[in-house]
C-alpha cells in the first residue's frame, strides 16, 4: 500500500531476531500465525497447536468489559482477557499444560473487589508492570504454561473499538448511531454497518508485524467478526504485512451468526464486510464449516472476490453447540496446509 512500505522496513529492522528462542530452518514444519480474539481465536489455537510448533497468537487488545475492563481502566494497561485466552488455549493436553489452563482461567468469587477477576489477567498484568516489556512478559507467561506458541498483542496501546450502527436504539430504527466499546458492540441489537478504532492509526506491536511477514500461513478467524476479527485489519502495520506477506492466507468463518453483532449474516456476508474494511487484502483459502453453508455457489463467488478457494468441512463439534472441535479443525486446517501449500521444503 502506497507510502507505508518504509514503515514496514523499519519495524522489520528493530526486531531482534530469534526473539522468544525460536529460530527457522528450512524444511521443519510450517510457521503458522492466528489472528483473533476471544474465543473464536482460541478454538484456532487449540486446533494448530495439534500440526505445528512453530506458532504465533496476534490478538485484538480492544476489551473493555469485566476483569479485563477493570483492570484497564484502573491500571491503564491494555485488556489482558484475550492474551489469558489465547495462552490457555496453547497449553498442552498432558497434566502441566492442563493445571496450569485451569489456574489462568480461575476466576475468584467473593463480594468483595476480586470478584470475577481472573488469576491469569493478574499475572500478566503484574508481569508487565515489573518488567515494562509486553512481550517479554507475555513470553515468560507463555514458558511457565508450557504453552505451545507464542502470543502477541496486535497492538501496544489499548483501543477503543467503536461502531456505526443502524437501529441501536429500537425506536429509531432507521437512524445510525455511534457506538462505543467492544462489549457494547458486541452486544448490539442493531445492525452494524462499520467499525473503526481509536486512535485511528495505532502503532503496531513490531514482533507481531515481523511474524505475519515471515510466516508461511496466516490465519484469520474464527471470533466476533466486528470486534474481534475485523479490529486486525484496522491497525495499519499490521493490515500493511497482511496484505504484503508471501504466506498464504486462511480466513475462518463461524458456526453460526453471533447474536447481535452478525445477526442473520449468511457466510457469504462476514466476505462482504470483511472486503469493506480491507479491500486490498488477498486470501486463499476461505474455510467453512460443511452444515453451515446452505449455498455454496454463493460462497464460492464471495471468495474468489479475494482470490480464494472454498473448503468445506465439519469442524463443529457433534453435542449440538455452535463451537468447534479442536480435533476436526486441526484436520480440516493440515489438509488445507498440504494441499494449498507450496511444493517442496517450507519457504
Amino acid at each position: 500500500m502506497t507510502g507505508r512500505t518504509p514503515r514496514l522496513s523499519r519495524l522489520r529492522r528493530v526486531v531482534p531476531e530469534g526473539r522468544g528462542g525460536r529460530t527457522r530452518r528450512r524444511g521443519t514444519q510450517p510457521k503458522v500465525v492466528a489472528l483473533g480474539g476471544g474465543r473464536g481465536l482460541s478454538a484456532s489455537l487449540a486446533a494448530l497447536r495439534r500440526i505445528t510448533g512453530d506458532l504465533t497468537a496476534v490478538v485484538t487488545v480492544a476489551d473493555d468489559g469485566g476483569s479485563s475492563g477493570r483492570l484497564r481502566d484502573e491500571l491503564g494497561v491494555l485488556p489482558p482477557g484475550d492474551l489469558r485466552k489465547a495462552l490457555a488455549a496453547l497449553c498442552g493436553d498432558d497434566d502441566w499444560g492442563q493445571t496450569w489452563a485451569r489456574v489462568i482461567q480461575h476466576r475468584f468469587q467473593s463480594k468483595g473487589d476480586l470478584h470475577d477477576h481472573a488469576v491469569g489477567n493478574l499475572l500478566i498484568v503484574a508481569l508487565w508492570e515489573q518488567l515494562g516489556d509486553h512481550v517479554q512478559a507475555l513470553d515468560l507467561v507463555g514458558r511457565l504454561l508450557g504453552a505451545h506458541g507464542r502470543v502477541l498483542p496486535m497492538s501496544a496501546v489499548p483501543l477503543e473499538l467503536q461502531a456505526l450502527v443502524k437501529g441501536h436504539d429500537p425506536e429509531r430504527p432507521d437512524e445510525i448511531d455511534t457506538v462505543r466499546g467492544q462489549a457494547t458492540v458486541a452486544l448490539t441489537t442493531g445492525e452494524v454497518q462499520s467499525v473503526h478504532l481509536v486512535p485511528n492509526d495505532p502503532p503496531a506491536v513490531p514482533e507481531a508485524v515481523e511474524a505475519v511477514l515471515d510466516a508461511d500461513w496466516v490465519v484469520l478467524g474464527p471470533g466476533s467478526w466486528f470486534s474481534s476479527v475485523i479490529p486486525h485489519l484496522l491497525v495499519p502495520e499490521l493490515l500493511d504485512a497482511l496484505v504484503e506477506t508471501k504466506a498464504r492466507r486462511v480466513l475462518s468463518l463461524n458456526l453460526a451468526p453471533q447474536p447481535g453483532e452478525t445477526e442473520g449474516f449468511s457466510p457469504q456476508r462476514h466476505l462482504e464486510v470483511l472486503g469493506r474494511h480491507a479491500p486490498k487484502l488477498a486470501l486463499d483459502v476461505v474455510l467453512a464449516d460443511q452444515a453451515a453453508v446452505l449455498d455454496r455457489a454463493l460462497l464460492t463467488e464471495a471468495a474468489q472476490r479475494f482470490g480464494a478457494a472454498v473448503e468445506l468441512a465439519p469442524v463443529a463439534r457433534t453435542d449440538g453447540t455452535p463451537r468447534h472441535d479442536p480435533e476436526l479443525l486441526a484436520a480440516a486446517y493440515d489438509r488445507i496446509f498440504r494441499m494449498h501449500g507450496r511444493i517442496g521444503p517450507w519457504r
